[in-house]
């Protein structure tokens, strides 16, 4: 039996085979740098108040606790939220110097009070 050896290399399927993976990363790099799909939302006659608006509790490098850009003390915190619904989404922002006691004060306090959506805010290291 006479071999004959291949003398070239077909490479259309494997151009074809690249090209879709381009296009699938390309694809999918763009919904990842943007974070979201394009959408464009539709309009409506007047602008809806939500019903629920987060609260958002602040702890300052010093300590100083603001409720809505207002400087109150745990007390007055207390007194603020208590006039809340529990379903009030409840966002705390500390700075990430602050002494550990403050934060915890103010988590527990959000925590006795018996508020179910708290979350904490953050930013992602570089």
């Amino acid at each position: 039996m006479n071999e004959r050896e291949f003398d070239y290399i077909n490479v259309i399927p494997f151009v074809d085979i690249m090209l879709v993976l381009l296009t699938i990363v390309l694809t999918t790099s763009t919904f990842i740098a943007t974070g979201v799909i394009p959408v464009e939302l539709p309009k409506v006659a007047k602008k809806h108040e939500d019903t629920l608006k987060t609260r958002t509790i602040e702890i300052d490098r010093a300590g100083q606790i603001h409720a809505d850009g207002r400087q109150v003390t745990l007390d007055e915190l207390s007194v603020v939220l208590g006039k809340d619904s529990r379903e009030v989404p409840i966002l705390v922002r500390a700075d990430r110097n602050v002494a550990l006691q403050g934060f915890v004060d103010v988590i527990d306090l959000v925590k006795r009070m018996e508020f179910r959506k708290v979350s904490l805010q953050t930013v992602e290291r570089r």
